[in-house]
């Protein structure tokens, strides 16, 4: 696919004023059109969903730039089905700001970006710079993801396959294709009673780390690499069918 005049649909699970989304959107501006839908709130750790039993807002605050009550998935699938008059040639997701490795992605909000981008047939990326902080350098972040959705726009990707992008704080220049790794979660349940005597609840616990192993999107993190994890829905276990075909003769209640 050729770089004239793609259309890129851009969408991100931190809202549209996050420095993030800001940063991809001026990074492959050059690219071609921009279309932005965006949350208009942060929406973090929305995962996959969308508004299925209610309706959403749209609202156009600039041109080519929309925002909405919805949650990130809302955004490419709404912009693709009806709101965008042009297909998008690609979509992006990010850059979140905070890293998207491991079980991370069945959280996110970025990554179903990218997600309902390869359900509706478009080749999708996710971008992630794995620090949390209040005004991250982005600079290099969207040095990437300009290099990558060109290439991307260049050379395509196979049907199905999303890229999941995760940038370290201090890079080495370099990338690194990896595997997701596995996360160690130490999750808590938190109590609190307010004044009210209502009580709340709210995840609480360590900091998660992870298996050291290497190859994986952790393990290149960790060496300063930007981590490029290609990402397939094919969640069948093509092993297990066949083990478990004996079940079929054995049915019986």
């Amino acid at each position: 696919m050729g770089l004239h005049m793609a259309v890129i649909l851009v969408s991100n699970d931190d809202g549209y004023k996050a420095k993030g989304i800001n940063t991809l959107v001026s990074s492959v501006q050059d690219l071609g059109e921009v279309y932005v839908f965006a949350p208009d709130s942060q929406r973090s750790a929305s995962s996959h969903a969308f508004s299925l039993h209610s309706g959403i807002h749209f609202h156009r605050i600039s041109d080519r730039v929309y925002i909405t009550d919805g949650t990130p998935t809302d955004c490419v699938l709404f912009a693709v089905r009806g709101l965008m008059d042009k297909r998008p040639d690609i979509v992006l997701g990010g850059i979140n700001h905070g890293g998207n490795l491991g079980e991370d992605i069945t959280y996110s909000g970025t990554v179903a970006v990218a997600i309902e981008g390869i359900i509706l047939g478009i080749p999708s990326i996710a971008f992630s710079y794995v620090e949390y902080e209040d005004d991250p350098d982005l600079e290099f972040s969207g040095k990437v993801a300009r290099w990558l959705t060109g290439k991307v726009l260049e050379i395509g990707l196979p049907k199905g396959i999303l890229l999941n992008v995760n940038i370290p704080k201090n890079p080495n220049g370099k990338i690194k294709i990896t595997r997701l790794g596995k996360r160690i979660y130490r999750d808590s349940v938190v109590e609190k009673i307010l004044d009210n005597g209502e009580r709340i609840y709210t995840i609480g616990g360590e900091p998660p780390t992870w298996i050291r192993e290497e190859g994986t999107d952790f393990d290149a993190i960790e060496k300063g690499y930007v981590s490029i994890t290609p990402i397939h829905l094919r969640w069948t276990d093509f092993t297990m069918i066949r083990k478990l075909r004996f079940l079929e003769d054995e049915f019986k209640i």
